[in-house]
């Protein structure tokens, strides 16, 4: 089996020990990794899969703590740099009584924005991984042109490119800065993923069928559009559209729950052998199985607190794929 590159940030993520509360009210945190590539590459192994993390963090107690969770999920950290010059990045959530969250970082700079081009090796890839990335390293930083080269790289060696958006707005110095360079970034990859939340702002179009076929730019094969608990719709730059609903659960936290769903969206392609050549046929092929399988992925993490300790492993979403049988 091919394998997952997650380029990006790796984090800690501080959550509420109580849900309810604004941020500036919550009194106790506790610690859990995050960052969404990173979530990406732990979900691609739960589920039985190969993947690597790209990343930089500091050389301080929680740099060391993230590199640990990633080894003990079976995440390659071969690619995690370490650096001296900025410590890892750190995230206070807060959680409303329904599970969704507020965010507030703290990064000026991290160290996952010091990583640099130069320190990404073409020899990495090869035809038929997966390079997956998102927009919260694309702010400019030597990060941002560490992602370029490591597209660029990826597609000469005929990988596929998967991008997620996961808009975080406070990270950039404007909006329309951050809509701008995911616009920039989106005909590089051959898959999209965009939540329900995102599609208006990122295309500017109120209308949910001309803003989907408004992704299909450049590289683009294929547009996966997520709903949370209604399920996901899947879009083919061949006209073909396929829907699947989703799981219900009682939900804890929506932590990491988009990740979980595109890590297991990119296992399933991993599995099934994907190629560039291909990929647009195994989606419409195993459409049904592949989104069933990212959409219970999704659902099972929401049922946990944090992240990575909330992924579900491949018999636990197989569990709940047959209960709706």
């Amino acid at each position: 089996m091919a394998k997952l590159f997650a380029i990006g940030e790796l984090l800690i993520d501080f959550i509420p020990e109580h849900k309810g509360k604004a941020l500036k009210d919550v009194v106790s945190f506790e610690r859990a990794p995050g960052g969404a590539p990173a979530n990406v590459a732990a979900a691609v192994v739960k589920a039985g899969g190969k993947a690597s993390m790209i990343t930089k963090l500091g050389t301080d107690a929680f740099g060391d703590f993230l590199v640990e969770t990633l080894r003990e999920v079976g995440v390659n950290t071969d690619y995690v740099y370490r650096t001296k010059e900025a410590n890892t990045a750190l995230a206070f959530v807060s959680l409303k009584e329904d599970g969704e969250r507020d965010f507030s970082f703290y990064r000026k700079p991290s160290a996952d924005l010091l990583l640099h081009e130069n320190e990404i090796d073409e020899g990495w890839f090869s035809s038929g991984d997966i390079l997956h990335f998102c927009s919260v390293d694309l702010v400019e930083s030597p990060m941002k042109h560490a992602h370029i080269k490591a597209i660029r790289s990826a597609q000469k060696q005929g990988a596929i490119i998967s991008f997620d958006p996961n808009v975080r707005l406070p990270l950039w110095e404007s909006s329309e800065e951050c809509r701008k360079t995911i616009l920039h970034f989106l005909p590089e990859a051959n898959l999209v993923k965009i939540s329900d939340e995102e599609l208006a702002f990122i295309t500017g179009i109120e209308d949910e069928a001309l803003a989907i076929q408004s992704l299909f730019v450049g590289n683009v094969q294929a547009v996966i559009y997520t709903k949370g608990s209604a399920g996901a719709e899947l879009y083919l730059a061949t006209n073909e559209h396929f829907t699947s609903s989703g799981f219900q659960v009682t939900v804890q936290d929506t932590t990491g729950a988009g990740d979980a769903f595109i890590g297991g969206f990119l296992y399933k392609l991993l599995e099934k052998g994907a190629f560039i050549n291909n990929l647009s046929e195994i989606l419409k092929d195993f459409h049904q199985d592949i989104l069933s399988f990212a959409n219970a992925c999704g659902a099972i993490t929401t049922t946990g607190k944090g992240a990575i300790s909330s992924l579900p492993t491949k018999e636990q979403v197989e569990a709940l794929r047959d209960s709706y049988v």
